[in-house]
């Protein structure tokens, strides 16, 4: 470990003289980088995580006053992958930084793929109106892009998030959403009965029965075959033991159900 230590600190060293010194204008960032380079792989060896993501934040100030904007965003997104080790506020405001970046040269389908992950760390941090701010916005890149599987995913986490908060009409809205844009698409129409069913769920979570009824027939128009399936009769079932006030005929429906398909 010592070892590894000493020789990140040797190149940093170098790195940092490489900077002070004479050099071409651009070459002598690009050879700064490619010393914080070594010495961050040292420092990963060593597994001090801190030193080597202040080090890529190093390399990412060195590729920027080179004008290199692709690099700088790579070696946040590598200081991100060290904060991650012991400070997940850190890594989310690196990949930002890597986002912004890959926003500013048209990459847009790395722009989503960061902000998927930046949300992912909110949400793990329970912080889930953020988690739902990048998460939003990496499904619209996605979609952007043409990516609508990917775009749909997310859009789904925000959905359970929103759920969650108790943001029923919003859960409900994304979900029916993703349901209409995924009834038109071969691969992702089979999973369209198992989106309806959580928009149900919201509904049901709203308590309003009427609702829930209207919701049915809307959902029949999205997929012509949904008042054949399980998840169909799980929901009318659930919706007339609550209109009804029968605690047990709820609670048959729903063991019904599991006992064939898992109820998540």
């Amino acid at each position: 470990m010592g070892d590894h230590e000493a020789r990140g600190d040797d190149f940093e060293k170098k790195a940092e003289k490489k900077l002070t010194g004479w050099g071409i204008f651009g070459s002598k960032y690009e050879d700064a980088a490619d010393l914080f380079d070594k010495a961050a792989n040292s420092l990963k060896l060593a597994k001090n995580w801190s030193r080597a993501a202040s080090v890529y934040i190093k390399i990412a100030n060195c590729h920027l006053k080179g004008d290199s904007k692709h690099e700088a965003a790579s070696a946040y997104v590598e200081a991100a992958n060290c904060y991650k080790k012991f400070s997940p506020q850190e890594a989310a405001q690196a990949l930002n930084q890597a986002v912004n970046l890959f926003l500013e040269i048209g990459r847009l389908n790395m722009a989503a793929r960061y902000s998927k992950d930046i949300g992912e760390i909110y949400q793990q941090e329970q912080d889930l109106e953020k988690a739902t701010d990048y998460l939003e916005r990496a499904a619209d890149l996605f979609d952007s892009e043409g990516q609508s599987s990917q775009a749909n995913t997310i859009k789904q986490k925000v959905a359970e998030i929103a759920a969650q908060l108790e943001q029923y009409p919003k859960a409900t809205e994304i979900f029916e959403g993703i349901a209409r844009q995924s009834i038109n698409n071969n691969l992702l129409k089979y999973g369209v009965r198992g989106i309806l069913l959580n928009a149900g769920i919201c509904q049901l979570c709203r308590g309003d029965p009427v609702a829930i009824t209207n919701s049915l027939e809307r959902y029949q128009e999205i997929d012509p075959t949904f008042s054949g399936t399980r998840e169909y009769k799980l929901l009318a079932d659930l919706a007339a033991s609550m209109d009804e006030g029968d605690i047990v005929k709820f609670t048959d429906a729903i063991k019904e159900f599991d006992s064939m398909t898992r109820l998540v």
